[in-house]
């Protein structure tokens, strides 16, 4: 069975959500969008937007600020027991290209057992300490796996097979915020769950809205990237045993 739909976090992007909303909903993918307690104004923008398209759109909502990990679990969960077998995972501020969400959609059915991942295409918008940024976490995603084979483990566009996801979240307590990208890709890989990497353009917006904090955002992540290291050495034997038979 493949049943998949999408699940959007969402914090305070109400000059955003719509379109994105809008794009997935024109691909007939049933869409669970999370507040994660917004503010009044794009609360309501929710609303109306879950109530006019009733049966396409269910509406979550946290009463405090839980962080996009925290979000992303909420909807997961809620897909796993409405029945759907996958997730397609897109933000809510615009980075990513809507218009990919077919060929997403597409090789998660070919390969119904792998994770697609994006891979990001950055135009000219991209920051560039941003981009550095990303590319040391990337070198360290390489030495938790021991492999190549997670070309960008931040990238937030992406469609997870929802059993693995869900039997990972019961057995591990998961990062809730900016560190939950890169956290489950890593624990998923460890898991034996087959990485697919899919080419795609991310933008960022001149008017977008960045919720990474600075210096917390950057402490978390370093934190995950010490335990994670720590993890990699427990599983030393098996993720050497693992590369040898890719080969």
């Amino acid at each position: 069975m493949f049943k998949p739909c999408a699940v959007i976090p969402v914090y305070n992007h109400e000059r955003a959500v719509g379109a994105v909303v809008d794009a997935v909903v024109a691909q007939n993918l049933p869409c669970i969008l999370v507040d994660d307690a917004s503010s009044a104004e794009c609360a309501h923008l929710l609303d109306v937007m879950a109530a006019a398209r009733p049966g396409q759109l269910t509406m979550l909502r946290h009463a405090v600020n839980r962080g996009k990990g925290g979000a992303v679990l909420t909807g997961a969960r809620h897909a796993a027991q409405l029945g759907y077998s996958h997730v397609l995972q897109i933000d809510a501020d615009g980075q990513h290209r809507a218009a990919d969400i077919p060929r997403f959609v597409e090789l998660a059915r070919l390969h119904p057992e792998a994770l697609i991942v994006g891979c990001p295409k950055y135009d000219a918008t991209v920051p560039w300490l941003r981009l550095c940024a990303r590319y040391l976490t990337h070198v360290w995603v390489w030495v938790h796996t021991l492999s190549l084979h997670i070309k960008d483990s931040m990238c937030g566009f992406r469609v997870y097979p929802l059993p693995p996801l869900i039997v990972l979240d019961q057995r591990q307590k998961l990062g809730q915020r900016m560190n939950f990208d890169i956290e489950v890709l890593v624990r998923l890989y460890w898991d034996g769950v087959e990485i697919i990497n899919l080419p795609t353009t991310v933008s960022y917006p001149k008017d977008g809205r960045s919720h990474f904090r600075g210096w917390l955002d950057n402490v978390l992540i370093s934190r995950l990237h010490a335990t994670l290291f720590c993890g990699m050495l427990l599983r030393l034997p098996m993720l050497i045993m693992r590369k040898w038979s890719l080969r």
